[in-house]
């Protein structure tokens, strides 16, 4: 394999932009026009997790004043300044490959075992694997080209998942049989990661920095801020430099979980770093958790429950009294010290949904990509004193539950009604129910932007309350047919009444 020094990261277009197209790292701290990062949600978090690490491994603020001195435009020349300074250690392919070990090949793996493989759709859920059916031209397998080869190494650091084939175990260690998932997926079925969204992509990386002092607080990092792998070479699962990085901020936004080494056409792989779980007590700070309870508790990853629907939930420390919810550290440091912000901020939130089986984790049936972005009120409005629009959030939040609930009832009786003599009644009304409660929550999101926006508005969330209940019969009669006459007596006697909701904006509905 050649060691000749190619395909710079800092020079060479490769992270996906909205609007833009490919750019180089140098290009995305020298634009504060670019607003944000393209690619699935998976790409956005692990891209997000690498540049984060750039910024605070070039200036970490000691503290909040020293942070909001640093600024977006401060951080961006820093950025540039430390990007230079390590120009050596960002080439995919050469002496010292980006975040890869060189070396890594048959002469060290298991014997027994294959010393390597192609790219496919177990380690890169964009890509169809070796066995798939071919369908359509997107089902062939193809080489990845250099750009996305750089991506796939940068998701694999947090985002692998758990596999029990073909991931190989060091000489010199007991043989593992199943390679853990990245800290950034979990164990189970994948977690939820939320970052601050600003104005543009250099605000954003801005917002979501954490302190020197934040760092240090947190229970779960005693080796502090720590050293980013392409500073320091990783020898082993468990030697000096590995240890360090797992004990330290930096190995939440490049957890080297797997130790790989690219190829043209293939890829070695090897279990790399294994951290610790929410069980024990680690988290990172992107991911939400529930700690009102005895154990921690992560918010997990649901195609059928997209993330605005807990918008409510991440914000819960905005309201003093509230002692529920899942808390997102990188949310609320964020909003701790944007109190005073006059312009709007933004709230992403997304993964990937898995199953487990078998020991591994793999995208089937209805497991997709899932993401979310809302847009909320300036937080001085929010936070500030005498601020009612938590509240009615919460409420109008409330609400959308209630019909959504009242409109699954329906659906299902009405269902059972005109479904007569069927041994599979049941199953039968209780899917199309579900049917119906997942096109109106689809309906809802084109529209909970406005409420996010107006919910402190009474006469904007009574127009908002008129369109969610236009939404409900939307979903009703398009799952409860009412073209002849034991449809129609069906239909009529369990549409919903939705009258007590259009009453009284941002009161308890009856």
């Amino acid at each position: 394999m050649t060691t000749e020094n190619r395909f710079n990261l800092i020079d060479e277009p490769w992270i996906p932009i909205v609007d833009v197209g490919l750019v180089s790292l140098r290009q995305v701290f020298s634009h504060a026009d670019y607003r944000a990062l393209g690619g699935n949600p998976v790409q956005k978090i692990a891209l997000t997790k690498l540049l984060l690490a750039i910024a605070q491994s070039a200036c970490t603020p000691d503290d909040d004043d020293d942070w909001a001195v640093l600024g977006a435009e401060g951080l961006a020349q820093k950025c540039l300044e430390y990007l230079n300074r390590w120009h050596g250690r960002f080439y995919l392919y050469g002496e010292k490959p980006f975040l890869q070990m060189p070396g890594l090949d048959a002469s060290i793996l298991n014997e027994k075992e294959m010393s390597s493989v192609s790219i496919g759709y177990n380690y890169y859920p964009s890509l169809p694997s070796e066995n798939n059916t071919i369908l359509t031209q997107s089902n062939f397998i193809r080489d990845l080209d250099l750009s996305e080869r750089a991506i796939f190494i940068i998701t694999q650091m947090n985002m692998s998942l758990r596999s029990s084939a073909i991931i190989k175990a060091l000489k010199g260690r007991e043989k593992i049989s199943c390679a853990s998932s990245g800290p950034s997926v979990g164990s189970g079925s994948g977690y939820v990661h939320s970052f601050l969204i600003g104005l543009n992509l250099l605000e954003t990386l801005w917002m979501n920095m954490l302190t020197r002092e934040k760092i240090e607080q947190a229970t779960q990092w005693v080796g502090g801020l720590g050293t980013p792998p392409w500073e320091q070479s990783l020898q082993s699962q468990n030697c000096e430099n590995a240890q360090k990085l797992k004990s330290s901020y930096m190995g939440c936004l490049v957890g080297m979980s797997r130790f790989m080494l690219l190829e043209e056409s293939k890829v070695f792989l090897a279990e790399g770093v294994k951290y610790p779980t929410y069980k024990d007590g680690w988290f990172e700070p992107s991911v939400s958790a529930d700690m009102t309870t005895k154990d921690i508790k992560p918010l997990l990853l649901s195609v059928h429950k997209k993330p605005w629907r807990e918008l409510t939930a991440l914000l819960s420390f905005v309201n003093a009294t509230s002692q529920k919810g899942y808390e997102c550290m990188q949310i609320r440091q964020g909003f701790e010290r944007l109190k005073t912000r006059k312009n709007q901020i933004g709230i992403w939130s997304g993964g990937l949904k898995v199953t487990y089986s078998m020991k591994d984790q793999k995208c089937k049936e209805d497991d997709d990509f899932v993401e979310s972005l809302v847009m909320l009120p300036a937080p001085n409005e929010i936070t500030g004193s005498g601020s009612t629009w938590f509240g009615n959030l919460s409420i109008e939040m409330k609400n959308l539950e209630d019909i959504a609930t009242k409109l699954a009832n329906a659906v299902y009786f009405c269902s059972k009604r005109e479904i007569r003599d069927s041994k599979e009644r049941d199953k039968r009304a209780d899917s199309i129910k579900k049917q119906a409660q997942n096109l109106f929550w689809q309906l809802c999101e084109k529209r909970f932007q406005d409420l996010a926006i107006h919910a402190g508005q009474a006469e904007e969330v009574a127009l908002l309350r008129k369109i969610f209940a236009d939404f409900v019969h939307k979903a009703y009669d398009s799952y409860c047919p009412n073209d002849s006459a034991r449809q129609l007596d069906a239909w009529a006697k369990n549409r919903p009444n939705l009258s007590n909701y259009l009453k009284n904006p941002n009161k308890e509905a009856a």
